[in-house]
C-alpha cells in the first residue's frame, strides 16, 4: 500500500511537471472555471492547478504565492511520499502515523482541510479584489 501511495504521488507531480515543461493548456483538459466566469471572482480552489504546476517544477515559493492552500497541500503530499517511500523500501513503520490517525479523528482532518482551502481562498479573493480597485 505504501508503495502504491508513493508511486501515485510521484506520478501526480510527474504529470504536472511534464505539463508545465511542454506548456500544455490544462484549461482545455480540466475545463475553465465556471464560478469565475459567472461572478468575476476567483473560486475557492482558484489557482490550485497553476500552483501545483509551479510546485512540480520546483518553484515552491511561487506555488505558495499563487495559492497558499495548494502550496501547503503539495508540501504535505511530498512529506507523505517520503514517509511511504521509507516504509515501502526499508520496511520501517513509524508508530507516530498510527498514533496520529487514532488520536485525530477523520472529521478533524476534513475540518482542517476545509479551513486551509477557505484561508487560501480568502488570500486569493483579497488579491482579486485589490487588483480590481
Amino acid at each position: 500500500v505504501a508503495a502504491i501511495v508513493c508511486l501515485g504521488i510521484i506520478t501526480f507531480f510527474g504529470v504536472f511537471a511534464l505539463v508545465g515543461h511542454f506548456n500544455i493548456d490544462m484549461g482545455r483538459w480540466l475545463g475553465y472555471c465556471g464560478f469565475k466566469q459567472r461572478t468575476g471572482l476567483p473560486c475557492p480552489t482558484c489557482g490550485m492547478t497553476t500552483a501545483t504546476l509551479a510546485f512540480a517544477q520546483g518553484r515552491i515559493f511561487e506555488a505558495f504565492n499563487i495559492q497558499p492552500a495548494c502550496g501547503l497541500l503539495c508540501s504535505v503530499m511530498v512529506i507523505v511520499a517520503i514517509l511511504t517511500f521509507i516504509i515501502a523500501v526499508f520496511g520501517v513503520y513509524f508508530r507516530f502515523i498510527e498514533r496520529f490517525f487514532t488520536e485525530v479523528k477523520l472529521r478533524y482532518m476534513i475540518l482542517a482541510l476545509i479551513i486551509i482551502i477557505v484561508a487560501g481562498w480568502a488570500v486569493t479573493l483579497a488579491r482579486a479584489l485589490a487588483a480590481k480597485n
